[in-house]
């Protein structure tokens, strides 16, 4: 059994002002950029999950990829991870699955995928998640994870 992680990111984004993404403003000067994590598992020949990702999972024009454990920005202050909580519906990720199942003749198998929305913050100052998490995660649908600069969960 295989398992890849997958971060996408928009190749034409830029940072935009967190308080974007808070329903009261904050006063620490801050920036975010998002991105699309996908963990896969899988049987199978590894090249054949990565030719799966390239064709449903990446624009090509649009998206960057990373296939590595590592975060895709730096010098960030932390990161939210957030998804749908198990049992709930997903669409994205049943288009996903039944998209995998319908590419007959490929050479490996999709076990399970975990689909997250990754949300970095960007801080010269210290600055604190709690309100990020509070206006970006719903509580009755999601779950999430807040990973600092040094690779910590902190929340």
């Amino acid at each position: 059994m295989g398992s890849l992680s997958v971060e996408v990111v928009g190749k034409f984004g830029s940072k935009e002002d967190a308080n974007k993404l808070l329903y009261a403003p904050i006063t620490t000067a801050a920036t975010f950029r998002k991105s699309r994590v996908y963990q896969l598992q899988f049987d199978g020949d590894e090249g054949e999950a990565k030719g799966f990702i390239d064709r449903c999972l990446v624009d090509q024009y649009a998206d960057e990829v990373s296939l590595d454990q590592d975060s895709y920005f730096n010098e960030y202050q932390f990161y939210i991870d957030y998804g749908m909580k198990p049992g709930a519906l997903d669409l994205e990720k049943e288009a996903i699955l039944s998209s995998q199942k319908g590419d007959d003749g490929n050479g490996f198998k999709l076990l399970s995928l975990k689909l997250l929305q990754r949300v970095y913050i960007f801080s010269e100052l210290e600055i604190s998640s709690e309100p990020f998490v509070r206006d970006v995660c719903n509580p009755a649908i999601h779950v999430w994870s807040v990973i600092d600069s040094n690779g910590r969960k902190i929340a």
